[in-house]
């Protein structure tokens, strides 16, 4: 009895501890946005400093404070959860926005509804070489158009959604990550009727 009793609190102290990690790594994620005190408008060119995930990155002018931009109108799934069906398709998410707006001057479209999000994150549309690179995660299935505050785009996006999701383009050729995918977006439609 005394063996599985010190197994027991063995792994509820590693669980513990694993959480308090994890959770202190999404803090100090949140918190480094927050404190960007950093101000856009909308068409500034700014470079890309970070990739937060696969919807947020920081960017800034040369010279001055970065700020947090939330991509407008997608949701990318988390790619730091280990195990998860869907973290393989929010990496490449991550590694696509790396790729594509490194060394490349990004122009910003804020969003007309809302400046900020409560996270402090500048709402936005951002494009490298004039191309908007929601749009392109959207188009190889590596993030779900969010549908619950609507945008100008919204339709275009959705229509691009299930262009992806018709020719199987990333997490829509995984059967588990596309139920997935589809649970997430029944429970986004729910949410804004």
């Amino acid at each position: 009895m005394e063996r599985m009793t010190l197994v027991f609190w063995t792994v509820i102290v590693c669980l513990l501890g694993t959480s308090a990690f994890y959770g202190f790594s999404a803090e100090q994620r949140r918190s480094k946005v927050q404190k960007t005190s950093g101000v856009v408008n909308s068409g500034d060119l700014l470079n890309l400093v970070e990739v937060l995930d696969g919807d947020s990155i920081l960017a800034g002018k040369a010279g001055e404070e970065p700020v947090g931009l939330r991509l407008v109108g997608i949701k990318a799934f988390d790619a730091k959860v280990e195990k998860d069906v869907m973290t393989p398709f929010a990496q490449a998410g991550v590694e696509l926005l790396k790729r594509e707006l490194a060394n490349k001057p990004l122009r910003v479209s804020l969003s007309a509804s809302s400046a900020q999000d409560k996270y402090g994150r500048y709402l936005a549309t951002i494009y490298a070489d004039d191309q908007d690179i929601s749009l392109q995660l959207i188009r190889q299935g590596l993030a779900l158009v969010y549908p619950v505050y609507p945008f100008p785009s919204l339709s275009f996006y959705l229509q691009e959604q299930e262009l992806a999701h018709a020719k199987r383009r990333g997490f829509w050729s995984h059967k588990q990550a596309s139920e997935r995918a589809m649970a997430q977006m029944r429970e986004w439609r729910s949410q804004s009727e």
